[in-house]
């Protein structure tokens, strides 16, 4: 029998997810960074600033950004600490050929390497990097707790995990005008400036079928890591998580 796992709001089975995951980031890749700052107001780019002040990265790091999409987090690393390496994955290859692009025009390539991977069944060695990221990328996993688990096999001791993905509000009123944007506005948002509404329609209904700030600390827990908190943004639309190996 095949095991079952969701896909926005709708069943499907776990071995169609990572297919139909596939199919919207192909279609949305072009759009990508366009929407990400109509739909966040251009917060998605100070979110991840934060993700790195808190990332304890040094000169000679190694770094593993994981759903690296258009390369936000890779490009903030390598402006602070130029001297880092970071490999960049993505397991859409639309996403990753943007990502490879931007890192040239804009001239962060220097000490990147490029992979398509999934977060899932990472091609690399155990103890390998000193920080991994994942920014908006682990809701779309069709096993979280596999992906949380390869996270922590490819850190070093000591090494740090970051996660920054969309979680859930602390105050009621908030959340119901944020659920009334979400269903209303972004797929409108999708067909007008991406023409693809469907996508983003999938876009909101995965953040609201991703665990809450605690659920997901309490997995990352029990993948093994040994210290685990969490930081509410913009009343815990976003949160950061942050553990220890």
């Amino acid at each position: 029998m095949n095991r079952k796992t969701h896909f926005g709001f709708e069943q499907v089975d776990e071995k169609d997810k990572e297919k139909k995951v596939g199919g919207v980031f192909s279609s949305v890749a072009d759009n990508y960074d366009l929407m990400n700052d109509a739909m966040s107001f251009g917060l998605h780019r100070l979110w991840k600033e934060i993700l790195i002040e808190l990332s304890e990265v040094k000169s000679d790091s190694k770094v593993l950004d994981i759903a690296t999409g258009t390369g936000d987090i890779p490009k903030i690393l390598l402006s602070k600490h130029n001297t880092i390496e970071v490999h960049m994955t993505d397991i859409n290859a639309s996403m990753l050929s943007n990502g490879y692009k931007r890192a040239v025009n804009e001239n962060f390539h220097s000490n990147t390497y490029f992979s398509v991977a999934s977060g899932e069944s990472l091609p690399y060695k155990d103890n390998s990097f000193d920080l991994i990221t994942v920014g908006f990328g682990l809701r779309n996993f069709t096993n979280k707790e596999d992906g949380l688990k390869e996270m922590r096999r490819c850190l070093k001791s000591n090494g740090v995990l970051l996660v920054l993905e969309f979680s859930k509000p602390q105050n009621s009123l908030f959340s119901k005008v944020y659920d009334w944007y979400s269903f209303n506005i972004i797929p409108r948002m999708g067909k007008f400036l991406a023409n693809d509404s469907e996508s983003y329609k999938y876009l909101a209904e995965s953040i609201r079928m991703h665990p809450d700030q605690v659920t997901l600390k309490q997995m990352i827990l029990d993948g093994g890591f040994e210290e685990c908190k969490f930081f509410n943004l913009l009343n815990g639309i976003v949160a950061i998580h942050k553990a220890y190996k």
